[in-house]
């Protein structure tokens, strides 16, 4: 019967997030240092070939252009990058952006160091920017995404990767790595300990392209108004300071769907936050129904 209360996924398995979470943080580290050892003729020889170019989704993106116009790939761009690409647009269709919250190790890392701003700033952590700066500064992400897409289809370089974070962050110890990415990434370490989650807020590309599948994504953040307390639990728990508790359906381009926000985690009421495919008092009621 539970199925049918609105198709809600995850049901008390919220921690499934976190064990996902590090399963990939340790996947990508495992083949970053392989990768390195191989060429030194140490390593692991099946995972020789991988690379972070490879797995990245975002690749696929940014190459768009090129292969439509030559039939060819952004140097150091792979067809596996292409592969992710249409895994990761199928995904957030049906689930939003569960890349972001779920999958990507520099979210996680960033996450991890929030955990020291907590305990610095207490209840004033992720609260230092004033809500109407904020607001705007949100967006900026997508002139970078702008920026990437243009700068990459006019040079056919993969340009981005001089000042990517994530690539830098697991490639710091070799020469491949950029200045700018290491500088952008320190910056964000360290602004990680006053607003959480701070590169995907504000500064990156494939959040910005994966935030516009909460638009129309099929199973999303649904709010009871009938049952809320409107305790504001909700709100305090977003990573993305997004105010769950004036919504009915969370349709905010800055969800990464990490269901901290849901009944399952945060919220005290049973059932008024939940992920979902349908509104909640319809599932309540369909099962109604179905018991009589």
């Amino acid at each position: 019967m539970a199925a049918k209360k609105g198709f809600r996924f995850f049901r008390n398995k919220v921690w499934i997030r976190r064990v996902v979470q590090l399963f990939f943080f340790g996947l990508i580290a495992l083949i970053a240092v392989n990768h390195t050892l191989v060429e030194s003729g140490a390593g692991i020889p099946f995972l020789g070939n991988a690379s972070l170019h490879a797995l990245c989704p975002f690749g696929g993106v940014v190459t768009i252009y090129q292969f439509v116009t030559e039939g060819s790939f952004v140097q150091k761009i792979h067809e596996s990058s292409f592969v992710l690409m249409v895994i990761g647009f199928i995904m957030p269709l049906l689930f939003g952006p569960v890349f972001c919250g779920w999958v990507c190790p520099l979210g996680t890392v960033q996450e991890w160091f929030s955990a020291i701003g907590r305990r610095l700033f207490k209840k004033r952590y992720n609260h230092f920017i004033p809500e109407q700066l904020d607001s705007v500064l949100r967006y900026l992400r997508y002139l970078v995404l702008a920026w990437v897409l243009y700068m990459t289809a006019a040079t056919g370089t993969l340009v981005f990767v001089n000042i990517d974070p994530y690539f830098a962050l697991f490639n710091f110890w070799t020469s491949e790595v950029a200045i700018g990415g290491l500088i952008i990434l320190g910056i964000t370490l360290l602004a990680t300990l006053f607003i959480e989650r701070p590169w995907c807020k504000y500064a990156c590309p494939y959040g910005a392209v994966l935030g516009i599948f909460n638009l129309f994504r099929v199973f999303s953040i649904r709010r009871e108004a009938s049952t809320c307390k409107m305790c504001k639990v909700c709100d305090i728990h977003c990573p993305m300071n997004i105010n769950v508790s004036s919504s009915t359906v969370v349709r905010n381009h800055q969800c990464i769907s990490c269901l901290e926000c849901t009944s399952e985690a945060h919220c005290p009421v049973e059932s008024t936050v939940v992920f979902s495919t349908a509104g909640i008092g319809a599932g309540k009621k369909a099962e109604g129904v179905l018991s009589q």
